[in-house]
Order: structure tokens, then sequence, then C-alpha cells
């Protein structure tokens, strides 16, 4: 088969995908703009350039937003028409459509089967927008009209494509009934023989001359951003009273400063800084190290050394490094919010607390550092429940590559 992908930052969620479909003797090419991204064995790799245009004063924000998706969606076109030209006519085009580039996809191969990878869609009940008060707009209407042309290119994704694929029941279940029957649910799958306990884990904390080894309490908190849709500002909140009830604690933070997620911070400013601002005074910042981004071969030792593994979410895209660090074997705090509650059983594999409530964060992991030679059970069953459910090898990725060839 002659199999393209198209997302705007390939490989993303086709990492493994890709590389097995061609190994196993299929054209595989991919479409995508971010060349700074690795390339991939047996996968041709081509690359679009849009011109999105900035700064129409009069238009407003969500008018503007879709239209560079638009810009994205044409100049994915004219890629797939020189494609064409060159001889190359797909099979199956299995599409990313969160940026805009599978607008025309069908346009420009109208005999092939389409696959929209159905990651999120957005104001359905119980998802993201609205959980957050703090954060909410207090223009309802306008945030609804917003959110309806937020969604526009992903009807559109959604009508022209013959099936679609979510890593998870909550992601699937976000999506428009009509289309939900179309969702087959297969996780991108976790490598679980690379993330695995190490008790010989050791991480160095050059900037603190700190070395954390596994045994030691060590509190980790990941993000791509800290910001508040990974709860961020709750994680800060419940950190004074954390360190008071564990005075040999460290907190190790990762991520970035900036937004994927949200709105942004009030101009000139960054979440990271706002909430460290507003907490800053009761604690003992020797003891919290904010490390950025990290290479995945450090935050994966971080992980083998974490004690309490913090994850917080609205309810929303599940991360990668959640699945990663139960993989790993660590002991989960995270929010009681519905993707966590799809993997996490409270008191079996992980402990979950409401996503509002930085004492009850704070006390929760407090206790799990003081008891932690107790939870030996709930770490191997962390790590049992990813094996058993989203093993890339074993489970998920042999399901993905059906889905593509088979349908």
């Amino acid at each position: 088969m002659k199999i393209l992908f198209v997302h705007q930052n390939f490989p993303g969620q086709f990492r493994h995908l890709a590389p097995r479909l061609a190994a196993l003797g299929h054209e595989v090419v991919a479409l995508g703009v971010n060349r700074t991204q690795p390339q991939l064995p047996g996968v041709r790799h081509v690359y679009h350039a849009p011109a999105i245009a900035k700064g129409h004063a009069a238009a407003p924000h969500a008018l503007e937003e879709y239209a560079a998706k638009l810009a994205r969606g044409e100049s994915a076109a004219r890629a797939m028409q020189a494609l064409a030209r060159g001889g190359f006519e797909p099979d199956v085009v299995f599409a990313h459509p969160g940026w805009g580039e599978a607008l025309f996809a069908r346009d420009q191969f109208p005999r092939a089967r389409h696959l929209m990878y159905a990651e999120y869609y957005y104001g359905a009940a119980g998802g993201d927008i609205g959980f957050d008060p703090e954060f909410s707009s207090r223009d309802q209407p306008t945030e609804r009209m917003r959110t309806r042309i937020k969604n526009t290119h992903l009807l559109q994704a959604m009508e022209s494509s013959d099936a679609g694929l979510s890593p998870t029941q909550f992601q699937c279940a976000q999506h428009p009934g009509w289309f939900r029957e179309r969702i087959r649910v297969v996780h991108d799958g976790i490598d679980t023989a690379r993330f695995r306990p190490d008790p010989a884990a050791a991480v160095t904390l050059r900037a603190a001359d700190v070395v954390l080894r596994a045994g030691d309490e060590v509190v980790t908190f990941v993000a791509r951003e800290l910001e508040p849709y990974r709860g961020y500002h709750i994680f800060m909140r419940a950190l004074p009273r954390l360190l008071a009830l564990r005075p040999g604690a460290r907190v190790v933070v990762v991520g970035g400063d900036g937004v994927s997620y949200g709105a942004a911070p009030p101009a000139g400013r960054r979440w990271k800084q706002i909430f460290l601002d507003e907490v800053g005074a009761g604690l003992d910042l020797r003891r919290v190290h904010f490390v950025g981004r990290v290479p995945h071969e450090v935050l994966t030792q971080l992980l083998q050394v974490s004690a309490a593994h913090v994850y917080l979410t609205y309810p929303f895209v599940l991360s990668w490094s959640l699945l990663e660090a139960m993989s790993i074997g660590c002991l989960v705090i995270g929010s009681r919010t519905a993707p966590l509650q799809e993997v996490v059983q409270d008191g079996r594999n992980g402990l979950l607390v409401d996503f509002f409530d930085p004492q009850a964060l704070a006390d929760t992991v407090a206790d799990a550092l003081k008891t932690r030679a107790q939870h030996a059970a709930m770490r191997q069953a962390a790590r049992d429940s990813i094996v058993a459910r989203y093993d890339l090898q074993g489970i998920c990725l042999p399901a993905l590559v059906d889905f593509v060839v088979r349908g």
C-alpha cells in the first residue's frame, strides 16, 4: 500500500506507526512543516511552508485563528498536488487535522481512504471549556462562539474522513455522536521495555550541585509548559504546605514557561513566574528545582528516582508523560478528572485528589512520602496496568497497523 501521513509536527503521534508500516513493506510518505523533527527510517519526508498572515487588527481572534488553519490547509493541498504530479497516489491518507492540514486532503486524493487522528474536540460536556472558573471567560456567549469557530476545521475533517482514531475513551467521547461511531480507540503506545523501574538511577542537578537517587524524597511535576491546563497553579499553591510537612523533600519541576493550551498570561508575564511569585515567600527555594525542558533520557531518570509524581490536568488530552511515569512504576498522585480516572484507580495503581484542593494535594503527597515503603504494590500495579493496556509492541502497535491496513 501507499500511505500518506499528514501532521504539522510529524512524526508526533505517528512516530512508531509510520516506520513500522514502512518495515512491513508499505510505501510511506510523511507531509509536515517542522523540519527540526527527526527523520524516521523507511519514511520519505516532504515539507510545506504555509504563509500565515498575522496582525489583522479588525479580525476577531477566533476568525484569525481559522484563517491560519485555512492557510495551512491550502499549503498542504499544494504539497499533495506536487506528490500526485510525481506519481504518488496514496491508498490511505492518515491526517492529524489539528492545525488545518487536512482541510482539502480528500479533494486532492478522492479515491484514497481518509483516516483522522481524532485527538480532541472542544466544548463537549465534561471537557476543558469552563472547567476552571479562575481562568474561564466571563463572557460565555462570546466564548461559545469562539469554541464553535475553533471546531470548524475539525468538523470539516470529520465530514471527509472514513474513520477516526482516538488514544483514549475520554478523548473519543468528546467528539459529536454522529462521528464517534467511526472512531476506534487505540493508544499511541508506551515502550514499557524502555520506561521501566531502575533502582540504580541517579540524576545530577548541576545548578544546585545535588545528586538525586532512588529512595530520596523526590517529588516530580512534569508538563510541556507550566500553565493552568496542567494544574501548575494548583501544584505551586500546594508546595508551601508540602515542604513544611516534609522538610527533607526536594521538588523537581519540568516544563517550559510558554503556553501550549488555554489562554496566554497577562501581557509581558509568564504563568511560571506568576504562580511562583504568588507563593514564593512561603517556599524554601533551595529545595525547589525548575529544570525547564530536559532530554527524554533525563526525564526518564528523573521519574525513576521519583518518590511521588504529581500529574494534574483539566479534562483534556492525557499526556504521554503520565503513562510513561506509570510504566516506570512511579507513585502517581493525580487529579480526579476524567482523563486520569480512565487510567488510575484510586488506591490501587495511584492516588487521586480533587483538582482544586491544594491542601489535599499537599497532604496526600506528604503522606505518600512518609509511608513510601508501603506503596511497592501500588507502584507495581501502576506498571502492570500500562503493560496490560498500553504496551507499544504487544498491544498498541499491532492494533494501529490493523487500523491503517484493514480499517
